[in-house]
């Protein structure tokens, strides 16, 4: 039983073809430059194996359609293909941003949906419309498939009310829904699950602390398995220091800003979210970057690390005052989590009396799959998981269909 899911950009789309049985990608790829003059798009077979193999093509892409249909003409090569015909696709699950508060669960895409997800374009601007055109364009090439909506802000609608709710007029909560979502959802709910395998304790009695670390990074708390906090908000841009985000800041940083260099809210919003963040401290985003400037003696990819590092720390801290201390785990994951062992190194540095002790040649080594990287003395186990969002997205998404 096989499941594409997609993962649709204004002008990219990811896409993995799994087969559910075993849980086994067949291939992935992605095309971008849509729009363009000339698009590209890179197909991986039997991604993540010692067998993979990568097909590079180039064309026009004018839009999500076209892409597509290259896609499908990969998937069903006579020679390269994995497939031998499109309808071998059981069903289609996509990632979508924003659901609000009316879906909170993965769902059959029908008109309704369709236009919930519309109604949310407001609340995410740059993906939700993308998200739904990824959508439309499986409806017209897959007729007959059912298509999957799977939210990003899943897991953290899990909240209790007042750790979702702001200090703002409630009014702006009943008319505007301004309230606190959380995303990489599908990553936080994914390493909860493989946390409590991992531990080999029932997810519901599961008391941990996850950090999503890559170019976007997001913490979660768990309590009984379920999110009790989450460091993003209303859109991704709060929590920590991330990429190009400049995370959490004084909310009067925005219109004295704004009027003393004459942004618009539009150039506002670009700045907070493309411009800020490491790329705006130091002039890079790719970490492997960062620690180079570093060794080199650049302050300022100096000052980027330690921040990053800092805000990390500082929301570690509070989530162990929200579980009261009793802290079975904290996870890192996603691209630097799972690959930067020095940002992991700094960030568990001094907490021994906390009950975190890491093995640092543990740490500084690395092997495939999760892990311990913390002292068998360590109270608190430190592990690394990696996420995996798109076997998240296609395992909901045949619950959906059913088998």
């Amino acid at each position: 039983m096989k499941v594409l899911v997609i993962n649709a950009g204004s002008s990219s789309c990811k896409y993995q073809l799994l087969e559910m049985e075993t849980e086994t990608v067949l291939c992935s790829g992605l095309a971008e430059r849509i729009g363009q003059s000339v698009g590209r798009l890179s197909h991986k077979l039997s991604p993540d194996t010692d067998q993979e193999e990568k097909i590079i093509k180039e064309a026009p892409f004018p839009t999500h359609v076209e892409a597509m249909e290259l896609v499908i003409a990969l998937l069903t090569d006579p020679e390269k293909g994995v497939i031998k015909d499109k309808s071998e696709i059981h069903a289609i699950g996509h990632r979508v941003l924003h659901g609000g508060e009316s879906i909170t669960d993965p769902v059959k895409v029908d008109d309704h949906v369709k236009k919930i997800i519309r109604d949310c374009f407001l609340l995410g601007p740059l993906h939700n419309p993308a998200n739904l055109m990824g959508i439309e364009v499986c409806e017209k090439l897959f007729p007959g498939v059912p298509n999957v909506a799977v939210f990003d802000t899943e897991f953290g609608m899990g909240m209790e009310q007042e750790a979702y709710m702001y200090g703002l007029p409630y009014e702006l909560y009943e008319e505007l829904h301004i309230r606190r979502y959380g995303f990489h959802g599908t990553s936080h709910k994914y390493i909860a699950k493989k946390t409590a395998e991992y531990l080999g304790k029932p997810l519901q009695d599961l008391r941990s602390i996850t950090m999503h670390l890559g170019n976007g990074s997001s913490m979660s708390c768990v309590r009984d398995g379920k999110c009790l906090d989450t460091s993003m908000g209303l859109t991704p841009l709060e929590g920590l220091i991330m990429g190009t985000r400049c995370g959490s800041i004084d909310p009067a940083i925005v219109p004295f800003v704004m009027e003393k260099k004459g942004l618009s809210p539009a150039e506002m919003d670009t700045l907070m979210n493309k411009k800020s963040g490491l790329l705006g401290l130091c002039g890079f985003t790719d970490m492997r970057d960062v620690h180079k400037e570093v060794d080199n003696g650049n302050k300022r990819a100096e000052l980027a690390l330690n921040m990053l590092v800092r805000s990390i720390r500082k929301i570690l801290g509070s989530y162990f005052f929200l579980l009261d201390g009793k802290v079975d785990s904290i996870v890192f994951t996603a691209g630097i989590g799972e690959n930067d062992d020095i940002v992991r190194a700094a960030v568990c540095k001094g907490l021994e009396d906390f009950g975190i002790i890491l093995n640092q040649g543990e740490n500084s080594t690395r092997r495939p799959g999760a892990r311990t990287i913390s002292t068998p003395d360590s109270r608190v186990k430190v592990l690394v998981i990696p996420t995996n969002e798109e076997l998240q997205i296609a395992q909901a998404t045949l619950e959906i269909v059913g088998r």
